[in-house]
């Protein structure tokens, strides 16, 4: 899968943050990357080279990178509406 089409499935699931150039989860949406962990209230950050997707964990930030061409699949995750 190409940067451009993750990008794309990212910013779909997430909205800029003001002043930064991280991008917030919408509200509902979770996201789960490689069929790895599933990420909920979480911020993402879109690198050139890298993603990183920081979430509270407790009293603990969690960092988790992601190398773009290491990337095979992204899975979005939200509630349906009637």
């Amino acid at each position: 899968m190409q940067k451009s089409t993750l990008e794309k499935v990212f910013e779909y699931a997430s909205s800029p943050v003001h002043g930064t150039l991280s991008r917030k989860l919408r509200k509902g949406v979770k996201i789960q990357i490689n069929d790895g962990t599933v990420f909920e209230s979480a911020t993402l950050f879109l690198g050139d080279e890298f993603v990183r997707i920081t979430q509270k964990a407790g009293e603990e930030t969690r960092n988790t990178y992601y190398s773009w061409d290491k990337i095979c699949c992204v899975t979005t995750i939200g509630k349906v509406e009637d």
